[in-house]
């Protein structure tokens, strides 16, 4: 629940002097496969894998009550919270926004059904990402790959 705020702070310590461009990977991710330059872009999302080929009204988050709420008729890809990332500065950006709504759903005694991913989501409803990556880079390589998936770059476990 706190990864928001901690790659926020971590960027302001540390990162805005070191980089231009920053990846948030989940610590279990593994290349399989080439990832280069078609990655970059001001902000990265990747399609979430689980989520790409289902209805958008079964999105992640679907209590209204919650700041990562997204009504049925709105939206158009799941993003998952395994890759996403972007220029420092717009990274730095989304990521203490998302960590601000995470705060006011819990002052609520709200928490997301997918967490840090839902206010993710629900932020990328509205500022869309200039760089959606397919689900290609999120993929879970332990489980059965859709057929519409045909090369695995960067996986959990």
């Amino acid at each position: 629940m706190l990864r928001m705020e901690a790659i926020n702070k971590h960027i302001a310590e540390t990162s805005h002097r070191e980089v231009d461009c920053l990846f948030c990977l989940d610590i279990d991710m593994v290349f399989y496969n080439a990832w280069g330059p078609e990655t970059l872009g001001d902000t990265i999302a990747a399609i979430h894998p689980a989520y790409f080929n289902v209805p958008r009204s079964q999105s992640p988050e679907r209590r209204s009550s919650s700041t990562a709420y997204t009504p049925d008729e709105e939206g158009d890809f799941c993003r998952g919270g395994a890759v996403f990332g972007g220029l420092i500065k717009k990274v730095c950006e989304f990521t203490k926004i998302c960590h601000m709504t995470i705060l006011m759903d819990k002052a609520n005694g709200i928490m997301a059904a997918w967490q840090e991913e839902s206010n993710l989501n629900r932020h990328f409803l509205f500022h869309k990402p200039s760089k959606v990556l397919s689900p290609e880079y999120a993929c879970d390589a332990r489980k059965p790959k859709p057929p519409e998936i045909h090369l695995i770059c960067f996986s959990s476990g």
